[in-house]
């Protein structure tokens, strides 16, 4: 595969890319760079968890990227989830692992690696240190984004802990890439920021979207960042806010009661959950989308572009109904074979229970 058609597929995956120059370098000089994706284990997975993020790293394999998963419990631990219990905590690490399987991300091509692994070793806290002593306490409290915390919310000092944490993670699993998503992009500038300080290998940092919540697009507040990236951090869909997500194991019913709620005014593209949807998912794992609807309003029509589909509603030849239907049948049929993967595999049905239990229970 050529530079321009890797280059092309990591656009894809990348809202912004922090350089896109440094990147093409990249590409250019090395045939199987490396990446990273982390995450906290805390909750059922969700679609951003789920269906997004295995399109975006399957795209990141194509591509010739030697991915990386980094399973944060110690992270989850500092910041308290399923109540700072880290048996349960690594428990949803594995759980996840399972979700991306059944997702259909091939995991023997995954490196699967866990904080609580490197945390065993004096070396990382040394990194850790370092990057301590290369950030003020301002800068640290400020990139508390990364943890899913305001500036206007009380922190515990161990939560200071998590930005330094992270940037030290990329040093310390040597990557090229940094792949995650737009709230975590603090960090990763200061991880350039510090690797330019000390003549470490400087990351390129590749932030993709994020899901925007059932509710649509929330004001952003207390999070200093700026205004488009503090919009879409107030408004992604999260697992600590059930009432905005659609998670992998909801049934058909419950998925197409969700949309059917979901903020999608008529014509109205921005902050649409259901355009969002039919862009960053639909149209990603599918060619084309049917909308079946009756003759009277103008039958079948089917679209082959997320651009075609926008262009259709904006100008009100296509209702938010016949839309919520057709992106809902879409999504529920994306998520079957992972909700079935976890009726159908015991192994991986009693790692579910696990999980709701400990979200039943905490």
């Amino acid at each position: 595969m050529d530079v321009e058609t890797r280059l092309q597929l990591l656009k894809n995956v990348g809202e912004e890319i922090i350089t896109e120059r440094e990147l093409r370098t990249l590409l250019e000089t090395n045939d199987h760079p490396s990446a990273y994706d982390g995450f906290e284990p805390s909750g059922l997975a969700h679609l951003p968890f789920g269906v997004l993020r295995p399109i975006l790293v399957e795209d990141m394999m194509k591509a010739g990227v030697r991915m990386k998963l980094w399973i944060a419990d110690w992270f989850a631990w500092v910041n308290n989830k399923l109540g700072g219990d880290l048996e349960k905590i690594q428990e949803v690490g594995r759980y996840f692992v399972e979700v991306w399987k059944a997702a259909g991300v091939d995991m023997s091509k995954v490196d699967v690696l866990w904080t609580s692994d490197a945390a065993k070793n004096e070396d990382y806290w040394k990194k850790v240190v370092t990057v301590a002593q290369n950030s003020t306490l301002a800068r640290a409290q400020r990139a508390l984004t990364v943890a899913g915390r305001t500036t206007k919310e009380s922190i515990q000092t161990a939560q200071l802990f998590y930005p330094m944490m992270q940037v030290a993670d990329i040093f310390w699993l040597d990557v090229d890439i940094c792949q995650l998503g737009m709230d975590q992009r603090r960090a990763n500038i200061l991880a350039r920021e510090i690797a330019e300080k000390m003549k470490w290998k400087k990351p390129v940092a590749l932030h993709h979207h994020m899901l925007i919540g059932l509710q649509g697009r929330k004001e952003p507040e207390g999070f200093d960042e700026n205004g488009a990236v503090d919009a879409e951090i107030a408004s992604k869909m999260s697992k600590s806010k059930p009432e905005t997500s659609i998670f992998v194991h909801d049934s058909t019913e419950v998925l197409m009661k969700k949309i059917n709620s979901a903020y999608c005014p008529p014509r109205v593209i921005e902050g649409n959950a259901l355009i969002e949807y039919s862009r960053y998912i639909v149209f990603r794992k599918r060619r084309t989308l049917m909308v079946e609807r009756p003759e009277k309003y103008g039958g079948n029509v089917e679209f082959s572009s997320a651009s075609e589909l926008e262009s259709a509603y904006v100008e009100g030849r296509l209702h938010p109904a016949d839309l919520k239907k057709a992106v809902g049948t879409a999504l529920d049929e994306i998520v079957s074979p992972i909700r079935e993967h976890f009726v159908r595999d015991p192994s991986a049905r009693r790692l579910f229970d696990s999980v709701r239990a400990a979200e039943t229970t905490r």
